[in-house]
């Protein structure tokens, strides 16, 4: 059996994609043969919370107890560099395999009370591939039957076609970024990026920037869209799209990962709450007994002729 269990592998096109089902987590994502994210091999464990879902809080939580709906939560530290509690805590359950066909992708898991989140919810996740590219559209139902609190992320990493992001381009069209503290938890500062070096709301080199950071305020088109780009030294061109519901995206350039996975592509990580989002309620998704919350992103990678098309008037 390989640690990261059955792998489900979907297709259209040119396009090529596996889950695995350990996490319903995005384990490979190519098209025309060239990686749209830096996955990992099957017999691997995803190091870096690589192509993983961070449910039911993204990012980190530092250790004290919280509460709410009455119920008291204990936090289980598992990045010990931080003292924080970090992703949450389904990306290593198995998830079920609800539906399989050739380009789309269905994994259900029920959540039940733990110490470290006292609530029960159902948690979907759809994978898709089409015109748009890879959509993961994600949906969550409060099973309790009190008021449940909820953060929802994801953890893909970006490829480049080049060894290293160095002479990489990034866009990030956001307004603010979260101020954080040596522990990488929020100070309670929103920030500008103007006049900062976190500003990518314009295009520039990736080279020489270590990011670890909580973007904010995300600049959306007409349809309610945000979209971070990265292009390589290269040319390739790789969009990463939010909906509404995701009102945060963390940017990660790798530098603290093991060497040969060091600063090799750029985590852009959908979050719909900042860090310490189930403690301080900011931006919380709280869900009725029995209410569903929805929210999609999508991925791809732009050949020369869709990006022709897409500056092209209509």
């Amino acid at each position: 059996m390989l640690p990261t269990g059955e792998q489900i592998a979907i297709a259209h096109g040119d396009q090529r994609a596996v889950i695995s089902e350990v996490g319903a987590t995005l384990r490979t994502y190519v098209r025309g043969g060239a990686p749209v994210i830096e996955g990992f091999a099957a017999e691997d464990l995803p190091d870096g919370a690589r192509g993983q879902i961070m449910f039911p809080w993204p990012n980190r939580l530092s250790e004290e107890p919280w509460e709410f709906s009455g119920r008291r939560a204990f936090p289980t530290i598992d990045d010990l560099a931080t003292g924080t509690a970090i992703h949450g805590n389904v990306r290593w359950r198995p998830f079920r395999v609800e539906q399989v066909n050739q380009n789309r992708a269905l994994l259900s898991l029920t959540v039940l009370p733990t110490p470290d989140y006292p609530f029960a919810a159902a948690l979907n996740v759809a994978y898709h591939l089409g015109s748009q590219g890879l959509t993961v559209t994600t949906h969550v139902t409060n099973l309790d039957e009190v008021p449940i609190p909820v953060g929802v992320g994801f953890h893909p990493y970006l490829a480049v076609t080049t060894d290293t992001i160095e002479g990489a381009t990034l866009e990030v069209p956001a307004r603010a970024f979260v101020a954080t503290d040596s522990r990488l938890l929020p100070t309670g500062a929103i920030l500008p990026v103007a006049g900062n070096e976190r500003d990518f709301t314009e295009s520039k080199s990736i080279s020489g920037h270590e990011l670890n950071v909580t973007y904010t305020e995300l600049v959306r088109d007409d349809s309610g869209w945000a979209t971070v780009r990265v292009r390589d030294a290269r040319g390739g061109l790789i969009e990463l799209q939010m909906d509404r519901t995701w009102a945060y995206v963390q940017l990660y350039t790798g530098d603290e990962l093991a060497r040969g996975r060091r600063r090799t592509s750029i985590a852009v990580e959908p979050m719909t709450c900042p860090p310490e989002g189930l403690r301080s309620g900011k931006d919380l998704i709280v869900l009725e007994p029995g209410q569903l919350w929805a929210g999609s992103w999508r991925l791809r990678r732009l050949s020369s002729g869709d990006e022709e098309t897409l500056s092209s008037p209509e």
